[in-house]
């Protein structure tokens, strides 16, 4: 049997859905939810917990792709390190000089 309950927040309408805990703190996220989060298994959520309430949220993480090389790191200091000595040239100029 489910259960739902809708309930009204001015102009946000949230359905509440029930679900037990089991062995192991384990949840299970009602289907219309995990679907509607666009989740997978293997998938990460956050848990946030503040006054009684908790909220899960879907977490995405970077892709181990999407990581920076150690070359790339050192380029990207290198050009922090001149940012902040004021190397640098301001998005005007560049279009200036590309004739844009």
């Amino acid at each position: 049997m489910e259960y739902k309950e809708t309930v009204r927040q001015g102009e946000v309408i949230m359905v509440i859905r029930p679900s037990k805990v089991g062995q192991r703190r384990q949840v299970v996220i009602p289907k219309d939810v995990y679907d509607e989060l666009g989740l997978a298994e293997g998938d990460f959520v956050e848990f946030q917990s503040q006054n009684g309430q908790v909220l899960i949220k879907a977490k995405r993480l970077v892709d181990a792709d999407d990581v920076l090389t150690p070359e790339e790191e050192k380029l990207v200091r290198k050009g922090e390190a001149e940012i902040k000595r004021g190397q640098f040239k301001s998005l005007q100029h560049v279009k200036r000089n590309l004739g844009l």
